[in-house]
């Protein structure tokens, strides 16, 4: 008897349901009475649906040709408990083995949690990378905005002029030119954040790596956008508030 992967099932029936086939290993028939559930790549990026369970006996008698175990998993109780269960386990292979005192030991005993704190290093500078690219591009994004905006108050300075003559006080003006920077901060946001989902949609359908884009995620990036739009956009808009009227109509 024998369940296999999806990626094993799809390799080797194709669309057809594989509950009940014979599939043979070195020349070994199994039956096939079930199939797992797809778990896509792990963080190591191997295939965790290219993958058979067997019986471990058959496994070691008539496949491997071989009478011990090459892995054991074991977890705990309880996260507190591990380095505990991890002496318990090192102190019964070595008497199962009977290794004497001061021997070294024939077997490696492995503690996930450091396995599980290392990755979670790699992700954490993974993520101040990401951040840090993220910043640079954000200050990027504004310097280009706060710059079409100061092209925008000297080609409509006549403009400006024309608004403050016929009553527009400094605060209209100021106001005017934010919101327009920070229209085009947000245009830029919901862009962004349009290619973010598509990008997202594209891994999780071809690497199967689940996917998820929280609104949480969504509203955060477009209040951002906003902040970016008022902060890169506020010196133009005082820029235009602060011009003199009468100059203002003089300019060609």
């Amino acid at each position: 008897m024998a369940v296999i992967g999806k990626t094993v099932g799809q390799n080797l029936f194709g669309a057809q349901d594989p509950v009940g086939e014979t599939i043979r290993i070195r020349n070994v028939p199994f039956k096939v009475i079930g199939t797992l559930a797809s778990k896509g790549q792990s963080m190591q990026g191997q295939d965790q649906d290219d993958v058979i369970l067997i019986p471990l006996t058959t496994l070691q008698k008539r496949i491997m040709g071989v009478t011990h175990i090459g892995t054991i998993l074991a977890s705990a109780n309880s996260p507190e408990e591990t380095a505990t269960a991890e002496e318990e386990i090192q102190r019964l292979l070595r008497q199962r083995h009977r290794i004497l005192p001061g021997q070294e030991d024939d077997f490696r005993v492995r503690n996930m949690t450091e396995i599980a704190s290392a990755a979670e290093s790699s992700s954490r500078i993974m993520t101040l990378l990401l951040g840090s690219i993220a910043s640079v591009s954000l200050i990027v994004g504004g310097i280009g905005i706060m710059n079409i905006m100061l092209v925008s108050v000297t080609e409509r300075t006549r403009e400006i002029g024309i608004r403050m003559a016929v009553g527009a006080r400094g605060r209209d003006i100021l106001l005017q030119f934010l919101m327009e920077a920070v229209v085009l901060s947000l245009i830029g946001g919901l862009l962004g954040i349009a290619l973010g989902m598509a990008g997202s949609k594209i891994i999780s359908t071809v690497v199967q790596w689940p996917t998820v884009v929280s609104l949480r995620a969504i509203l955060f990036a477009s209040i951002f956008s906003i902040a970016i739009g008022i902060f890169f956009g506020l010196y133009p808009a005082r820029r235009a508030a602060a011009l003199d009227p009468i100059e203002a109509l003089r300019y060609d």
